[in-house]
């Protein structure tokens, strides 16, 4: 069993279910998520918990804008059962940084204005956090690779490009500025 099971029942006299309580780290911290259903997808143990920063989409997990980081993974948060997440560490998009001191995708991101409706942006941002962990000078077609199952509807492909190479380090300069080499 990956989750600790514990009794609800306010009263013994009550006949009641016993619910699962799944232990894991999100963005840093020890956390505790309830859940009555192992299956229940982690979008919504993560909404839960007050984290709305990996979005509702597809549900079907094609889309990528639940994308979330499971042990430096991408993965798709609408179709990860909560119990295959239990003594994993989670990053969300909320872990990444803050104003004051964003992450570099995030900064690379607002640089580069990679980010049209917004609506991907979220998930664009973890799958490249997790290719430049891998990678730390990717490619073009590295990127297009590790992008690839996060759709956006806005076209604004080559700014996300862009922002992932000056993640990168790759592009310096004003907005749209050419990769270095």
């Amino acid at each position: 069993m990956t989750g600790d099971i514990v009794n609800r029942c306010a009263s013994p006299a009550l006949e009641c279910s016993s619910m699962s309580i799944y232990r894991c780290r999100v963005n840093g911290k020890a956390v505790q998520i309830d859940s009555w259903d192992p299956q229940q997808p982690l979008l919504y143990a993560l909404r839960g918990i007050g984290l709305t920063g990996a979005k509702i989409g597809c549900g079907l997990g094609q889309c990528g804008t639940c994308t979330v980081l499971i042990e430096d993974e991408p993965v798709r948060a609408c179709v990860v059962p909560i119990e295959s997440v239990a003594r994993k560490a989670i990053l969300t998009v909320e872990g990444l940084g803050t104003p004051q001191k964003p992450d570099a995708i995030q900064s690379a991101f607002i640089a580069e204005q990679a980010a049209q409706c917004g609506y991907c942006t979220t998930g664009m941002m973890l799958a490249a956090k997790a290719l430049l962990r891998r990678t730390p000078r990717p490619t073009i077609d590295q990127i297009k690779d590790a992008l690839a199952g996060n759709l956006c509807r806005c076209g604004v492909h080559g700014r996300i490009i862009r922002a992932v190479l000056r993640a990168s380090g790759q592009v310096r300069g004003a907005r749209g500025a050419k990769p270095l080499g």
